[in-house]
Parts: structure tokens; C-alpha cells; sequence
């Protein structure tokens, strides 16, 4: 697997429980959302290393679909947050890009491994 996955997921969860944090600072609903969200938000790598010490190449395709799953999941309480205005869309707009992104290299390294 790329190295450069493994760190894009892990540097992409750094940022998610940044933001997480921030938006844990207040009650309510930005609080129950970021639980969601750093929850999916760093899913994404740890299934991404799980994949890494696949037992075979069904458990590494299964364990990278979840990371698949997992960005986009980001992605959609990313778009909540914006939604609803609980955070500025600039403030998030990198980040929705990134989850993007995961999501079109984690599609392609699943299909080049079902080849």
C-alpha cells in the first residue's frame, strides 16, 4: 500500500480532532456532531493501517471499503455542520476536499485490488 495514504489518513484525523475539539467546546448539538464525526473522521486511518497487516487480499479490500465508508460519512456531518451553520463553510472547505479526495484514492485502490 502507498505510504502516502497512511499519512494522508492520519494527518486527515489530526485535523478532525482539532475540529472536534473546538466544536466540543460547545453544548448541545455541535457537541453530539463532533462525537459523530470524530468518530468517522478517524476511522479512516485506523482502518487504512488495519488494511496494512491484511490477512488477505478479501481482508484488506473489506478493511479499506470501511475506510471508504467511514470518508464518506465524514463527508456528509462535514456538509451538516455547514448546513446547519454551526461552522462556516470556509472553515471547513479544506477538509471537505480532503474527505473527497480519500474517498477517490480509497475507490481506486479498491478497484485496482479486485483486478
Amino acid at each position: 500500500m502507498d505510504v502516502d495514504i497512511t499519512e494522508r489518513t492520519f494527518d486527515f484525523a489530526t485535523r478532525i480532532v482539532q475540529l472536534c475539539q473546538v466544536l466540543d467546546e460547545n453544548p448541545g448539538t455541535p457537541r453530539t456532531l463532533a462525537n459523530q464525526l470524530l468518530r468517522s473522521g478517524t476511522s479512516i486511518g485506523a482502518n487504512v493501517e488495519e488494511a496494512q497487516a491484511a490477512q488477505s487480499k478479501p481482508d484488506f479490500i473489506s478493511k479499506l471499503s470501511i475506510s471508504c465508508k467511514e470518508a464518506r460519512e465524514t463527508l456528509y456531518w462535514l456538509r451538516l455542520l455547514i448546513a446547519t451553520g454551526i461552522m462556516p463553510e470556509t472553515k471547513l472547505v479544506s477538509l471537505k476536499n480532503e474527505a473527497n479526495e480519500l474517498v477517490a484514492i480509497l475507490t481506486t485502490i479498491i478497484k485496482n485490488s479486485r483486478a
